[in-house]
């Protein structure tokens, strides 16, 4: 037995070697079913016998009539046109194995795989391996070359059985075998090509026999197929064979081969009416997500505009979360649906390029340029409404630390001034002695000077209420109010004490003794206690600073406040020593003292009392400003922190951005796998998200802590953001431009290495790696390609190319004098703006090299369904169309007012014409 098996693996290594795959191989275990092989050989052999009648003879028993080989050949060549070897006409064994392998070796010659099927058992009558045979001749001739859409064979054979059955109630066509038990697939199929000859509604699907009978009937009476099948061994079996029906229904495929024509008009109509109708789609999503950010922009920039001032910190705090929730939160998904927008506008007006339509123009007030304006007012608005909630949190703060400041000083003057008036408005020195009339005026002498030295806190206190007026503090009222009765008591201890003073004086002239020593001591205590007050007061007083520098110079301010200590305790030493010095004197004169220092209230021991006081409160403050120094130290760590992580941040988008742009220069590889290493790379950049959001929560750290400076890093958080979303945007259209000429290539059938030049000559004249040519460097690029753009100029100062090259570019099309390169330039650079980008320089040249679907090519299309009718019924429409495409045409199509027209007919030239944008539909 000879195996062609390895024979035919050598002779056949093309796509048709794979016609019969394995779902399509000659099953040997199926064959051993009765009924399927009596459906076969019934099948086959009238398969056989309908080719053979064009040669004058026909064949009985399929297993013994092709034993010698002769009626085999001549079935080989009838069915393929050609002449094979000449058989030997022996009648030995041998003869008969050598005509057998004559015609196993045609059918090996085109590319046909015969595994196992020898010629020994096709001389030896096998049944198996004649019906194997047989069927592999039936692939090879009869369904093979069957091609619907782009699927041939088996799948191409089924598509076509489904889409000529899908009108028709009852079938379901889904395979070979049991979707055409009930005979109603074998009706459909000849109603929808020849209505005339079956009445398909008087069918009924519990009928099977009379439904199989009657189609075969049919077609052999009307169709020339002969009857290749028994209705009642369909019905009769679970599954009927597959071989048998795929035999029987290629032949009516190929009787119905002439319908073709029409198909394939509809097609191309189909596949117009799906890119006009995936087009207008995809224009309903842009203006409906145009219109959801644009009023989402119109929503968020009147909240972020308003300046409505709170009253504390802690409310502007409130604010500023609010705020970090939208950046974080809200924000994020509306720069997502920016880039989205913008993708889907350029694959848009791309897609509208290459199928020969007019570019798309969104609604008033929804264009790019349009929603970027809005964009760039939501931005501003929001950097404006950030540095306003920090202003206002200095503000804020400087407010209540003034105030704060205010009625600690407001509190200590008033302390000061209760009971002043009564003393000053007593008449004491009507009664009193010459030396108590002195010493009453020494006394006064020394309160004016303590007077005079509250005249600064006065001072202090005004200073300070009018800043808070000039700082809108929310309650200026009661401030204003509170300053105001201190000035007036101050105007009125003022006036009290110069009336004092004038009684005083008018009695001094009665008094002659006074007592120096408590003269001298009430003139160097009054200042000492003031200056102790003052220290006290300065030991107590707020302080806020921002850096290390500040907290640092308080610090040094009140080291060397502490060192001037020593010399206000010999100042305290000596001041007692006068009061020790009187005692002395009293004690040694014999002299008793009545009351205390007629000069002064100060008494030693509340000296001594404020002095522990003062004491007491030096750690205190050491101890606070220690505090601040450890806080303000935490702060300069925050910022190390956050400087560390910015910087490199700010780097790794730095290099990003440079290394997407030698990305988009060099484009390596074919547009597949360019598209595959840019979605790669996105995926490694949107990787890196969490060094970001890490860098927002040292951000987050430094805003809650007040820090306002960052003495060691140049970024900001503002910057590093536009920073990020420029990347990711900047990636996404360099993808979305890979995509775009994915579908430029495919749709205008440019070449990868067409595609390899024109990426080249671009980027080699594009010196600055802009991404776009000049007016002069578009020229240059064109040279390079083989265009003439010479100016008149050149011409006259003879730098010409030679006039054989100048004919041979004009007569392909290719010469450009100044205004064919003007109307170009028109072209490719509609907005004049001077640049080329490499989109509009594809599409120039794909359009330049390739054709499209045209108006003329779908009116040609539409007058073949309607039999060369210049008009079209909707009847018409929904027998060749599928419903969705024939319902959009028939809604669309204006009636037909030309001659011989009929009741419904529709205008179809006016409507193609309209889809290339010619008129308006």
């Amino acid at each position: 037995m000879v195996d062609y098996h390895a024979a035919n693996n050598q002779s056949s290594a093309g796509g048709a070697q794979t016609y019969m795959g394995q779902e399509d191989a000659w099953d040997r275990d199926l064959l051993l079913d009765p009924a399927w092989e009596k459906q076969q050989r019934k099948t086959f052999t009238a398969w056989c016998n309908s080719h053979l009648r064009k040669a004058g003879t026909q064949i009985e028993n399929i297993e013994e009539d092709f034993r010698d080989g002769l009626k085999l050949m001549l079935l080989l060549e009838v069915i393929s046109g050609e002449r094979l070897p000449k058989p030997e006409r022996g009648k030995m064994r041998v003869h008969k194995i050598n005509n057998v392998n004559k015609a196993l070796d045609f059918i090996a010659s085109k590319g046909v795989k015969l595994v196992s099927i020898g010629a020994e058992e096709i001389v030896d009558g096998n049944a198996k391996m004649t019906l194997g045979m047989i069927w592999t001749i039936i692939l090879r001739f009869a369904i093979q070359d069957i091609s619907v859409e782009e699927t041939s064979a088996k799948e191409g054979l089924l598509l076509w059985c489904q889409r000529k059955t899908a009108p028709y109630k009852n079938v379901n066509v889904q395979n070979f075998h049991i979707s055409w038990k009930d005979g109603l697939a074998f009706n459909a199929l000849i109603h929808r090509h020849r209505p005339d000859l079956i009445d398909y509604d008087s069918l009924r699907k519990d009928d099977p026999v009379t439904n199989l009978n009657n189609a075969f009937e049919v077609a052999e009476k009307y169709l020339d197929i002969p009857k290749m099948l028994d209705a009642e061994d369909i019905v009769g079996t679970l599954r009927p064979d597959e071989k048998a029906i795929m035999t029987y229904v290629s032949c009516f495929y190929h009787a119905f081969s002439g319908a073709q024509k029409a198909e394939t008009a509809a097609n191309r109509i189909c596949k117009v009416l799906a890119v006009n109708q995936e087009n207008e789609q995809m224009m309903e999503d842009y203006e409906k997500l145009a219109s959801d950010l644009l009023e989402w922009i119109r929503r968020t920039i009147p909240w972020l505009e308003n300046r409505t001032q709170e009253k504390t910190v802690n409310d502007m705090q409130a604010k500023q979360e609010d705020f970090r929730d939208y950046r974080c939160v809200h924000k994020p998904p509306k720069v997502q649906e920016k880039c989205q927008l913008e993708i889907s506008f350029n694959t848009l007006q791309t897609k509208l390029r290459l199928s020969n339509r007019p570019a798309f123009m969104p609604s008033e007030g929804r264009m790019m340029g349009d929603i970027n304006g809005a964009w760039h007012t939501l931005e501003g608005a929001e950097k404006g409404y950030e540095e306003w909630i920090l202003s206002e949190i200095r503000r804020l703060e400087r407010l209540e630390h003034l105030a704060e400041k205010f009625h600690q000083k407001a509190a200590i003057h008033e302390c000061w001034t209760d009971g002043k008036e009564a003393m000053l408005t007593q008449k004491d020195y009507a009664t009193s002695t010459l030396s108590e009339v002195k010493a009453l005026l020494r006394k006064h002498e020394a309160f004016e000077s303590d007077l005079a030295a509250h005249q600064d806190r006065v001072e202090q206190i005004a200073a300070i209420a009018q800043e808070l007026n000039e700082l809108d503090y929310y309650d200026s009222a009661s401030v204003n109010a509170r300053c105001q009765k201190i000035c007036d008591q101050w105007d009125v201890l003022g006036a009290l004490t110069h009336s004092r003073k004038e009684s005083l004086e008018r009695t001094e002239k009665q008094l002659e003794t006074i007592d120096e020593l408590y003269l001298e001591y009430a003139k160097r205590a009054a200042p000492f206690n003031n200056w102790m007050e003052g220290a006290m007061e300065d030991l107590q007083d707020m302080f806020i600073v921002h850096n290390i520098e500040e907290i640092q110079g308080l610090i040094t301010a009140h080291e060397q406040f502490k060192s001037t200590l020593p010399e206000a305790n010999k100042e305290r030493e000596a001041i007692q020593s006068i009061q020790a010095q009187v005692q002395k004197i009293a004690q040694s004169n014999g002299i008793k003292l009545s009351g205390g220092n007629p000069y002064t209230s100060i008494t030693p021991e509340s000296i001594d009392t404020k002095w522990e006081k003062a004491m007491a409160m030096v750690p205190l403050r050491d101890t606070a400003l220690q505090d601040e120094l450890n806080k303000q130290n935490s702060n300069d760590s925050l910022r190390a922190k956050f400087a560390t992580q910015a910087n490199a941040v700010g780097a790794y988008i730095q290099e990003k951005m440079e290394e997407v742009g030698r990305i988009s220069i060099e484009m390596n590889g074919t547009l597949e796998d360019q598209l595959t290493h840019l979605k790669e790379y996105q995926k490694t950049i949107m990787s890196y998200m969490p060094e970001i959001n890490k860098l927002e929560g040292f951000h987050q750290h430094i805003q809650e802590a007040l820090i306002f400076d960052n003495q060691y890093t140049s970024y900001s958080m503002e910057h590093l953001r536009v920073g990020w979303e420029q990347l990711l945007t900047t990636i996404a259209r360099t993808i979305n431009e890979v995509e775009n000429q994915i579908l430029t290539r495919d749709a205008k059938g440019i070449s990868q290495e067409q595609l390899y030049e024109y990426r080249a000559s671009f980027n080699h004249f594009d010196k600055d790696h802009s991404g776009a040519l000049m007016a002069e460097e578009f020229k240059a690029c064109l040279i390079s390609l083989g265009y003439d753009v010479e100016s008149d100029k050149q011409k006259r100062s003879g730098q010409m190319v030679s006039d054989d090259f100048r004919a041979l570019l004009i007569s392909t099309g290719n010469s450009l004098g100044d205004g064919e390169f003007t109307r170009i330039m028109g072209i490719v650079d509609p907005n004049g703006t001077g640049a080329v980008t490499f989109q509009a320089f594809i599409d120039f040249m794909s359009t330049e090299t390739t054709d499209t679907d045209t108006a003329d090519q779908v009116i040609a299309s539409f007058k073949i369904l309607a039999a060369d009718k210049n008009y079209i019924t909707a009847d018409e429409l929904r027998r060749e169309l599928p419903p969705d495409q024939a319902e959009y045409c028939i809604a669309r199509m204006a009636p037909y007012t030309g001659p011989d027209t009929i009741p419904g007919a529709l205008d179809y030239m006016s409507f193609s014409t309209a889809l290339y944008g010619e008129s308006d539909l």
